[in-house]
């Protein structure tokens, strides 16, 4: 059973925890990481989720996932990568890139610059199920051809907003 701490708009602590899986309050939110790995050639690691993980069976995304309670989101981030990549990072090697509000959701967002074999990358088994880096023009046919969660779609626009590509 997963836990989060809940927060107010404004990110003040509510002190309240909140199961994962039920509806999350109106005007009450958790907090999740986003991670873009990229390479020196400017290309974004991307992994398919599992055929079994809800939602967005077998869609492709960035390393992302919820903050449990008592963590911050920098060491959710960190440990998010190394779950789902087997990546590992230092909390130094991350750069906060900007926030994220989804519905229920505030998305920290990070990035790390890595370069990495794609047969270095270790798949989180029911997590993930494939990875490759792929040019951010590429990333953007395959948001088009609808295959990339669609909030993945809406955090990488928000990059694109930030000047992360350019």
């Amino acid at each position: 059973m997963e836990l989060w701490d809940l927060y107010d708009k404004d990110r003040n602590p509510l002190n309240k925890l909140h199961k994962r899986g039920k509806p999350i309050p109106k005007g009450e939110f958790h907090l999740a990481v986003s991670v873009l790995t990229q390479n020196s050639k400017k290309q974004i690691l991307v992994t398919l989720r599992s055929p079994d993980k809800q939602p967005y069976p077998n869609l492709w995304e960035m390393t992302a996932g919820s903050v449990v309670a008592g963590e911050d989101s920098l060491s959710a981030a960190v440990r998010e990568l190394y779950e789902e990549t087997g990546i590992s990072a230092l909390p130094q090697e991350l750069e906060y890139i900007g926030e994220y509000r989804g519905t229920g959701a505030i998305v920290d967002m990070y990035k790390i610059v890595r370069d990495i074999d794609i047969k270095d990358i270790h798949l989180q088994k029911g997590e993930t199920s494939d990875a490759k880096w792929v040019s951010v023009d590429e990333f953007e046919m395959m948001i088009d051809n609808g295959m990339v969660t669609p909030p993945v779609a809406r955090r990488f626009y928000k990059c694109r907003q930030l000047g992360l590509f350019d």
